[in-house]
């Protein structure tokens, strides 16, 4: 089994990518996918690590786009990265330094003291966002944990919220599938994306862009979710996932392999991949 979605320290994760592949070897896992936001950087540390103890690492990412004004996760997996992608994706992590002193501000308007060395304090990777704001906050005790903080001030349409860069879905994809990856969309029935990717939208995607795969099982996909994408997958003839979106003790309820992906439907994956010249 694979658990194909998990986050390390490059973005918002708190486990480093030796780290996750020590804790995959140990659940007897086949292998895992790194995702991290907007960024790369992760990828070879959790190979090499793989290598070492017979784990697969797929070399992924989850990119950070919107739909229909809603924020849409990309997961890209099996990327070489072209020139391009590197250009969006510095200009994504840039976007997403440059609000934190705004969201500084607003939370110093709202009475809650916060600096931006003590936000920086809490970021050990390249890609920063609202998780290391909450961090701060927690270090500062402040809030006893992340949720709490994004349930008060950090999430969207709370008064610290400040949106992040994006790019538009269908370029999104695009890039992707240009850098050699098979593309699924992340968690599609959760909070606004709910909304907006509608099966008919979603087989849109499939038929007019490739989009190769949906992420159906997640844990905040309850068991009538998670059936309907299974279903909604097997119909449009595209892979249908399963992960845990694990951030290591940043995210209550997402402990990495808690959902996977067999074997068999990842080896699907990987083909998918290696048809279309990515990293496999």
């Amino acid at each position: 089994m694979y658990d194909l979605h998990t986050h390390s320290v490059a973005s918002d994760g708190t486990d480093t990518p030796t780290e996750l592949a020590e804790q995959a070897a140990e659940l007897g896992l086949t292998g895992f996918a790194l995702c991290d936001h907007d960024i790369l950087d992760g990828i070879t540390e959790a190979r090499n690590a793989g290598e070492r103890l017979g784990v697969r690492v797929i070399a992924g990412i989850e990119l950070s786009a919107k739909y229909a004004g809603v924020d849409i996760h990309v997961l890209g997996y099996g990327i070489n990265p072209t020139p391009e992608l590197d250009k969006v994706l510095a200009g994504l992590r840039r976007g997403r330094l440059d609000r934190i002193p705004r969201m500084i501000q607003q939370m110093d308007e709202l009475g809650v003291p916060l600096t931006l060395k003590e936000v920086m304090a809490q970021v050990s990777g390249g890609s920063v966002g609202r998780p290391h704001v909450a961090d701060a906050l927690v270090a500062k005790g402040i809030v006893a944990h992340r949720d709490e903080a994004f349930a008060r001030w950090l999430a969207a349409g709370r008064p610290a919220y400040v949106p992040k860069p994006t790019v538009d879905l269908v370029q999104g994809i695009d890039l992707l599938h240009q850098a050699g990856a098979a593309v699924v969309i992340a968690h599609p029935r959760i909070r606004g994306a709910a909304k907006v990717l509608t099966d008919e939208v979603l087989a849109d995607l499939v038929t007019e862009h490739g989009l190769d795969g949906i992420e159906a099982g997640h844990p905040m996909h309850d068991a009538a979710t998670r059936a309907q994408l299974y279903a909604l997958a097997e119909l449009l003839g595209v892979i249908a996932t399963g992960s845990s979106d694990c951030h290591g003790t940043g995210k209550i309820g997402h402990e990495l392999g808690s959902v996977t992906t067999p074997d068999g439907v990842t080896g699907e994956l990987l083909r998918i991949i290696s048809a279309r010249g990515g990293a496999v």
